[in-house]
């Protein structure tokens, strides 16, 4: 490993102590919790919707989330180590067969669903 990678991986260490990444991939629905400055106030907004891309290039690493508000997409690019965000939950396990979901962009209704990943273990009592 050179220097930059060994620099990249201290950097990666100390940001995923403070909050844990959880294992997500495109198809995945997601709650990105963001911190939002109003003035001198921080607030944390949710920003719930499907996982379209994922691009890891270490500490570059970055995720697509698009959602349908009032009717509209909206698609918002999150770095994935960014220290704007506050916490990122994992809503539901989607079913695709491709890396990138760009094809959602020109669907819209019962055409745009993804199916939902069915665990298949027994559930425990």
């Amino acid at each position: 490993m050179n220097l930059i990678q060994t620099l990249e991986a201290e950097q990666i260490a100390k940001l995923t102590e403070k909050r844990s990444i959880p294992l997500f991939r495109a198809g995945d629905t997601l709650r990105v919790g963001v911190r939002v400055v109003e003035g001198e106030r921080t607030r944390v907004q949710n920003y719930e919707g499907v996982c379209i891309a994922r691009s890891n290039r270490g500490i570059n690493s970055s995720f697509t989330v698009r959602k349908i508000s009032f009717g509209e997409g909206v698609e918002r690019v999150f770095p994935l180590y960014s220290p704007s965000i506050e916490a990122i939950e994992v809503v539901r396990r989607g079913v695709v067969r491709r890396a990138k979901l760009y094809y959602l962009r020109g669907r819209s209704g019962k055409s745009a669903r993804i199916v939902e990943k069915r665990d298949a273990r027994p559930a425990k009592d």
